[in-house]
């Protein structure tokens, strides 16, 4: 790879598709951040909502972003079977403009039509940009982990602003009026992938397409051994997944009402917005994202343990000891009547400590297993494991009514640390099924400047 492909070490490319999962998810968060409040929300008064009871509204809730990411399985087989991943990002995005804007018309026909073809847009969409991202990379290149953490930061400048603006348009001004500027977020997205697309020629083809008889070859031939061995580890690993968002998720659920309904938000004579503590998690990732990379990459290159696996199982037992702190929320509402916002605060911050070491690195890691034939169709998988880790963030969200926050969170907290160190017990033996798919990783964009300095020496 040139130094004129290249933008501050990584591949141009890299900040097209940045850009454009920044303002989707902008749009989706923006989205849920409000969801639920708009549910909720009684019929009558200044900011009228649909006044659905709590558990209905995280059961829709829970089915919604369990959709949203199921869809990615056949948006992925329509990438590598039909159109390719460029294109399929493409038809999403108009999707997903699509559906937002449908929502901000106020008759219940607009808000399930609108929820339709969010989730429609999004399956098509958050698998193949994915998968694009890896490609922009070698196999061996060991930046791919850290072009990864930088794609997701995007991800988060996209949710943090969401949070914030969408969140205070809907919860102030009308919820109405934050579904349309989520749309209108996502518009500038879509312009932006347009814009950007020649940077992105070598990416996101169709497989087979060309008359390379190498991709020809690649597309026909069966999966060997080696690569079966590695499916089995990703699917084994999706088992992480579902338990890290099955608890991450009630975030937009149960710990938005939690905010909303049971934690003193004054400050300095002022009411925070409920929807704020959302954007808690994006902020800590922004400032902490390429800190935790790093660190991660120079535990690789000192020899350290650092595989991706290793990093997955970390990210749920810290993402999960976070929820001690939601336990001592509950203690404090239960004995007070009402928890301090440093709660939520803590909380927050680790969860979003976990989910740089799972969420990022899953990406990354489903980018070296997968057989190239089937890249953008595991990513699906992957990405309707995380639906369903939302749908069941529903269930127990909605539980929580009959059970009481202190169960639920303590109940998660435990079940997720403990389920994190029993599957490290097996981390060897599945490790051994990747044969070595991370063991030859190293800097190339190091060694390819330094290839040209040399070149540079010898012309002179």
């Amino acid at each position: 790879m040139s130094e004129k492909t290249d933008l501050w070490g990584h591949p141009k490319g890299l900040y097209v598709l940045f850009f454009t999962e920044m303002w989707e998810r902008f749009s989706y968060y923006g989205m849920r951040a409000i969801l639920v409040l708009y549910l909720v929300a009684r019929e009558t008064g200044d900011n009228p909502g649909l006044g659905w009871s709590d558990p209905e509204a995280l059961k829709l809730y829970g089915w919604y972003t369990m959709l949203v990411y199921v869809m990615s399985i056949p948006g992925g087989w329509i990438a590598d079977n039909l159109i390719g991943q460029k294109k399929s990002v493409l038809y999403g995005g108009i999707l997903l403009v699509m559906g937002h804007s449908i929502l901000a018309v106020e008759e219940m026909w607009a808000f399930y039509s609108g929820l339709g073809l969010i989730i429609a847009g999004v399956g098509m969409l958050k698998p193949n940009i994915s998968t694009m991202v890896g490609g922009l990379y070698k196999q061996e290149d060991i930046r791919r982990d850290k072009g990864f953490t930088i794609f997701y930061i995007g991800i988060n400048i996209g949710a943090f602003l969401s949070s914030l603006i969408v969140g205070y348009v809907g919860e102030v001004h009308g919820w109405h009026y934050g579904f349309g500027l989520a749309g209108i977020g996502m518009a500038a997205g879509l312009i932006q992938y347009l814009l950007g697309q020649k940077h992105l020629a070598n990416v996101g083809n169709l497989l087979g397409a060309s008359q390379d008889p190498a991709e020809i070859e690649a597309k026909k031939r069966p999966l060997t051994k080696i690569e079966k061995d590695r499916v089995v580890v990703l699917f084994i690993s999706f088992l992480l997944v579902i338990v890290f968002w099955g608890a991450f998720e009630q975030a937009g659920g149960l710990m938005n009402i939690y905010a909303k309904d049971k934690t003193a938000r004054m400050l300095m004579g002022w009411e925070v917005p409920a929807t704020w503590f959302q954007s808690l998690n994006a902020m800590f990732i922004i400032f902490l994202g390429t800190s935790v990379a790093a660190y991660w990459a120079r535990r690789k290159l000192k020899g350290l343990l650092s595989t991706g696996l290793f990093k997955m199982i970390m990210g749920l037992v810290i993402m999960g000891a976070g929820f001690f702190f939601m336990t001592a929320a509950s203690a404090e509402y239960e004995s007070t009547g009402s928890s301090a916002m440093y709660w939520l605060v803590l909380a927050y911050l680790f969860h979003t400590v976990g989910e740089l070491c799972i969420s990022p690195v899953a990406l990354s890691y489903i980018t070296k297993l997968s057989p190239v034939k089937y890249g953008s169709i595991m990513m699906g998988v992957y990405f309707a494991m995380t639906g369903f880790g939302n749908k069941l963030a529903g269930l127990l969200g909605a539980s929580a009514e009959a059970l009481g926050e202190f169960t639920i969170f303590t109940g998660i907290a435990v079940f997720c640390v403990v389920f994190g160190l029993l599957v490290l017990l097996f981390r060897k033996k599945l490790e051994q099924l990747t044969h070595g798919a991370e063991d030859n990783e190293r800097d190339l964009h190091h060694e390819e400047a330094e290839g040209f300095e040399l070149a540079d020496r010898e012309n002179i």
